[in-house]
């Protein structure tokens, strides 16, 4: 027998432990799950251990499964770690995530600058809701809407978050909008993922729990599409004016009560893994990334 385990087979235990499922960890390996449960029980002759207990409902690991999978799980990051780092040293592409609306309300806007800065450079952007796992996707770097506080990630603040009203011009004349008790006779548009109103109007208009609850509302949850019926004339929206600046601009919205932002305690950061050394173009992207969040608008 050899010294070593069947590497393919702890591939396959490893996901499968981690999933709870063999055929999630078959999705994951791009196999069948008749061949993650063939590599299982070529790890469990060699072991000469039971790893999971098989029921038609449900998948249980066994004590020795779950201490065996906290020994190894560590060691199989550090190859794939090291792995990538060789495999990437004269890569000259850069991975990033970011949510979708700080994609396409802010930074679409800008990208060209750093592919003008860095020609020999491909940028490869992934835009998603859901939280990046760096030790499972080939990603640099991400933008995070969160609170900072991470004990595996290095974050950088880029953008302090805030909550600030919008509406669109003929919104505002129609409706005669000139101090925020104005609001109590308009529609809010409520984006679920920044849902600050009531906090806001507490703030801001002295309004009641009991008051705010009087006001039309709709729910929305996708910042984009908030940003878009505002632009329509469907409400007044409260958002992160990061996201609202190129509408803006282009006189698609203006500002309310400007002296009235609401400060909250997410922002966007750019994150990273802190035991991963960035490789040359991710570094580079971040330097231009983090000049960019100094140029923003700081209202």
């Amino acid at each position: 027998m050899s010294a070593y385990p069947p590497l393919n087979a702890l591939r396959a235990f490893e996901a499968a432990l981690r999933l709870e499922s063999f055929k999630l960890a078959a999705e994951e390996l791009h196999v069948t799950p008749g061949a993650i449960g063939q590599q299982i029980r070529k790890l469990e002759d060699w072991l000469e251990v039971k790893l999971f207990e098989r029921s038609v409902r449900r998948l249980q690991p066994t004590p020795e499964a779950l201490a065996f999978g906290a020994r190894i799980s560590p060691a199989l990051h550090q190859i794939l770690d090291a792995s990538r780092a060789l495999r990437a040293r004269h890569d000259h592409s850069v991975r990033v995530a970011m949510p979708p609306s700080f994609a396409a309300k802010w930074f679409t806007g800008r990208m060209s600058r750093f592919l003008i800065e860095n020609p020999t450079t491909e940028l490869h952007i992934g835009s998603s809701s859901a939280l990046v796992d760096f030790n499972r996707e080939p990603i640099d770097l991400a933008v995070r809407y969160f609170d900072g506080v991470s004990e595996e990630l290095e974050s950088v603040l880029l953008y302090q978050g805030r909550a600030a009203v919008f509406c669109s011009p003929a919104y505002r004349r129609e409706h005669a909008l000139k101090r925020p008790k104005d609001l109590a006779r308009v529609t809010l548009l409520n984006d679920t993922l920044h849902a600050w109103w009531r906090e806001w109007l507490a703030n801001y208009a002295g309004f009641s729990a009991a008051e705010y609850a009087k006001i039309r509302r709709i729910e929305i949850d996708q910042t984009p599409l908030a940003i878009e019926a505002a632009i329509h004339g469907q409400g007044v929206l409260l958002a992160n004016p990061l996201l609202a600046e190129e509408d803006i601009a282009q006189g698609k919205l203006i500002p309310l009560f400007r002296q009235s932002i609401l400060p909250v305690p997410y922002g966007y950061y750019l994150v990273h893994p802190k035991q991963r050394e960035l490789r040359g173009a991710a570094r580079a992207f971040r330097d231009w990334l983090l000049s960019e969040a100094l140029k923003m608008d700081a209202t």
